[in-house]
């Protein structure tokens, strides 16, 4: 089932049981989706897996940002509020891999593409970014790629 359909199944069960916070958070995702849909170029076709993994890792993204500028203000109730819908949109993405499973892909990686040291970061970014997509935090890759490329013991 795409996630358009399973989001508005979800929509459906979060009214019912009067989840306020899941029905937000889904309602958000949902029109997500029909923003991505109704894009130009897109002609209305429905969003592609890819895309789909795309834009809820945004999605879980703003969430975590926002949650971590709240916790620096200070601000716990609207940081429970973020991370609530954090864990409602984490739910749909796929299962984040664990620090050795990523750093076991990263070595992969590099090998493949030859890369010898920090001055071949981009290389070795272009290509854990296609293949580590809504597997891990983007942020979380760049830092183990960085940290990967310095250690000389490849």
């Amino acid at each position: 089932m795409a996630l358009k359909e399973t989001i508005d199944a979800d929509i459906k069960k979060a009214m019912l049981a009067k989840d306020k916070v899941r029905l937000t958070t889904l309602r958000s995702i949902k029109s997500q989706i029909l923003l991505a849909e109704t894009a130009e170029g897109q002609h209305g076709a429905a969003l592609t897996p890819d895309a789909e993994i795309k834009l809820l890792t945004k999605q879980a993204k703003q969430r975590r940002e926002a949650a971590e500028t709240y916790n620096k203000q200070f601000r716990s109730d609207l940081e429970e509020i973020e991370l609530n819908e954090l864990a409602i949109i984490e739910e749909y993405l796929p299962q984040q891999l664990s620090e050795a499973d990523l750093v076991e892909k990263l070595v992969d990686i590099i090998q493949r593409v030859g890369a010898t040291g920090p001055s071949d970061m981009g290389k070795v970014m272009g290509v854990a970014a296609r293949e580590l997509a809504g597997l891990a935090d983007g942020r979380l890759i760049s830092q183990t790629v960085n940290n990967l490329l310095n250690n000389t013991n490849l």
